[in-house]
């Protein structure tokens, strides 16, 4: 049985270090551009290849996230990215965009590439169509149950799945929130955290429903008490999600689920018992199992950021804090006071038994729940670590008269040296077996140790030690070669074949009841989720694919690979030509761009599709209504509401086939003649958001 793969969040060249000496078996890490964490540290050129030799050298793949959408704008340094990635000997590319994927594809053949989470595949179909693109792994939606991921695995493609760390509310690939009203876009790296904020949840009458302030705030993921179960369904990759941590979290995670999945192989007990404690210590927002574990209490709506562990309770505040303990405090720890949402590091305190004073004037509430959220303890811990060493077995041979013969083993690799001199009878002083073990264990700041040498000779030689220090650095150097291998990439060309598609100007409409016939009746097409004599819109989470006939509009890509007479919905995230090409060559008909492009985008893609391909596309923009930011399996109200923000903004929430959708509280309303005019052929009125 091959052994699943732990893969961590590296977020700089620090990070990479605390991930392997962790125990990972790969890591993911980003360049400054087209990555999904602008905010994380992320890497320059020169240190993506130095990361990618450092990780190789230590058995550790590395997987490079080019994970964003790319704009019509971006194109070009998208593509001498790409072009740089294949020359540094990446093991997979995590990418996102469809058209970047189609391009590398058909450009670099060799290239192992990895869809990403924001991909959105959430299906079998899903799978299937990304494997027919000549896709290695998918990277799977985090609502996905375990029951769901044992049938996808007949798919026979490789599957990663998240197992701790942060949950967004929306499922990945489909949160337009942070875009559409901070114009920080999640699909480009740069989401604002929008469910991290406060919201209400309100009615008709402007009634507020929610008790807590954040509806939309997820706990963390933490899967260490059920690895067993995650590692029997069939995945190829266990994933950490945690680039912007701190490299203690990064540490402290990797070795945690590296001890577990170890265990399970070894068929031994893990002890979980100081463990979850551990981990909550590090980081939390209160901890979930996940859809994965099928858990639906998600939701930790009470705070939007680090819980802490709980240590006790406030019993007096008139001189200072007075807390009763029920875990050990230092100095230099962080606390809060969740009531009095109130936190700081302990400089000073004075204490009796279990009960310690904390000099402070501020106002804090008896009773109030006390949490340690930085235990300095364990941060000190984490960061005396000691460099992890790869053991290596020598065999050097000594023969009169003949060159010195220096092997290196390694587990993996058989390296074979030879001496530039030969070996000589000794004249004084023969060579003896303890000088010669301990000039080849002179390993000095490289990775490797000494795990044992055989030393065959012959009596009474004599080698100058300035030729063993030399044979031990050239065997050192020819391993670290071996180790640190190539990925050799062929460069072919870019070549797709197109329909020309006619310039029209149509209207197409969005609706959601028969009664809203009588505003579209002069429309070219109506699209509906379930009304007859119009355009069948499926959602855009299928649990299930029915037959059906007609043209039918789709919203994600396991209806791409099942049905063939589709258009395809704004959620597919079309941002580029390339993307635009790539599925009229799989002879989708029509391509609803994606509404985070603004009309000089539009305007440029169609220009360049024009330029490159000399053929007009087909294209449908959304013009005018509400646009969906979020689709979440996360159930936040029984009825329709609204979400009120703090500027008093309200969002619709609709619930639908048991997934809640918000939509944005703007309506969208374009100048028709304006994208006609630069070539787009439909511009659709959406009627749907309407509660």
């Amino acid at each position: 049985m091959k052994k699943i793969e732990l893969l961590s969040p590296v977020g700089n060249i620090e990070h990479l270090y605390y991930a392997i000496y962790a125990g990972c078996d790969a890591i993911y890490l980003g360049g400054t551009d087209f990555n999904a964490r602008n905010y994380a540290g992320n890497f320059s050129r020169d240190e993506l290849k130095e990361a990618i030799n450092i990780a190789h050298m230590y058995g550790v793949k590395a997987y490079i996230t080019l994970n964003t959408l790319i704009k019509e704008n971006e194109v070009e340094k998208c593509i001498d990215y790409i072009d740089f990635l294949a020359s540094i000997n990446v093991d997979a590319l995590i990418m996102q965009d469809i058209g970047m994927i189609d391009y590398v594809r058909k450009v670099y053949p060799n290239m192992e590439i990895h869809a990403s989470t924001q991909m959105h595949i959430h299906n079998i179909e899903g799978l299937k169509f990304v494997k027919k693109l000549g896709l290695k792994r998918a990277v799977i939606a985090r609502e996905t149950s375990i029951d769901t991921i044992k049938q996808m695995k007949e798919a026979n493609i490789e599957l990663e799945c998240f197992i701790h760390g942060a949950l967004c509310f929306s499922y990945s690939g489909q949160c337009l929130m942070s875009s559409l009203i901070g114009n920080r876009s999640a699909n480009k790296g740069s989401c604002v955290g929008s469910c991290r904020l406060k919201y209400s949840i309100v009615d008709k009458n402007d009634r507020r429903q929610n008790k807590d302030d954040y509806p939309l705030s997820m706990k963390d993921l933490s899967t260490i008490e059920d690895i067993k179960t995650i590692i029997e369904s069939g995945v190829t990759s266990l994933k950490i999600e945690g680039r912007m941590k701190r490299k203690e979290y990064i540490y402290l995670v990797t070795s945690v689920y590296r001890k577990a999945i170890d265990a399970y192989y070894n068929k031994e007990k893990f002890d979980l018992s100081n463990t979850i404690k551990e981990l909550k210590k590090i980081y939390n927002r209160m901890f979930t199992k996940g859809f994965i574990l099928n858990e639906s209490d998600n939701i930790n709506a009470f705070r939007p950021n680090h819980m802490g562990i709980k240590i006790g309770k406030v019993i007096d505040n008139k001189k200072g804090i007075k807390i009763k303990l029920d875990e050990p405090l230092n100095i230099g720890d962080g606390i809060r006071f969740l009531n009095s949402d109130l936190g700081f590091m302990v400089t000073n305190f004075k204490k009796n038994g279990n009960i310690v004073t904390i000099p402070c004037n501020k106002n804090v509430k008896i009773n109030d729940v006390v949490v340690k959220t930085t235990d300095k303890k364990q941060l000190d811990e984490l960061k005396n670590l000691k460099p992890l060493k790869i053991p290596i077995k020598m065999v050097i041979t000594l023969n009169v008269g003949k060159k010195i013969e220096l092997v290196l083993k390694d587990g993996k690799n058989n390296i074979k040296v030879y001496s530039e001199n030969l070996v000589c009878k000794a004249k004084n002083y023969p060579l003896d077996d303890l000088t010669i073990e301990r000039q080849m264990a002179k390993l000095g700041d490289s990775i490797y140790k000494l795990d044992g040498i055989d030393i065959i000779k012959d009596d009474n030689i004599y080698v100058d030690i300035k030729e063993l220090n030399e044979i031990r650095r050239k065997g050192i150097l020819k391993l670290n070669e071996k180790r640190c291998y190539k990925i050799d990439q062929v460069k072919k060309d870019y070549y797709i074949t197109l329909k020309d598609y006619p310039r029209k100007q149509l209207k197409t409409a969005l609706i959601s009841n028969e009664s809203d016939f009588k505003k579209v009746k002069n429309f070219d097409v109506v699209y509906s989720e379930n009304i007859k004599n119009t355009v069948l819109k499926l959602p855009v989470i299928m649990d299930e694919y029915k037959n059906y006939d007609g043209k039918l509009l789709v919203s994600e890509l396991g209806s791409v690979y099942k049905y063939k007479n589709v258009d395809i919905d704004y959620t597919l995230n079309v941002t580029n030509s390339y993307s635009v090409a790539f599925f009229h060559s799989i002879l989708v008909d029509k391509i609803t761009l994606s509404v985070e492009l603004n009309f000089e985008e539009v305007e440029k893609l169609i220009d360049n599709y024009h330029k490159r391909y000399n053929k007009h596309p087909n294209l449908e923009v959304v013009g005018h209504g509400k646009i969906q930011v979020m689709v979440s399996k996360n159930k936040i109200t029984d009825q329709d509401m609204y979400l009120k923000d703090r500027f008093s903004n309200l969002f619709p929430i609709i619930n639908k086939g048991g997934y809640t959708y918000i939509y944005h509280f703007l309506d969208r309303n374009f100048n028709d003649d304006l994208y006609y005019g630069i070539g787009i052929n439909s511009i659709r009125y959406d009627y749907e958001k309407e509660i």
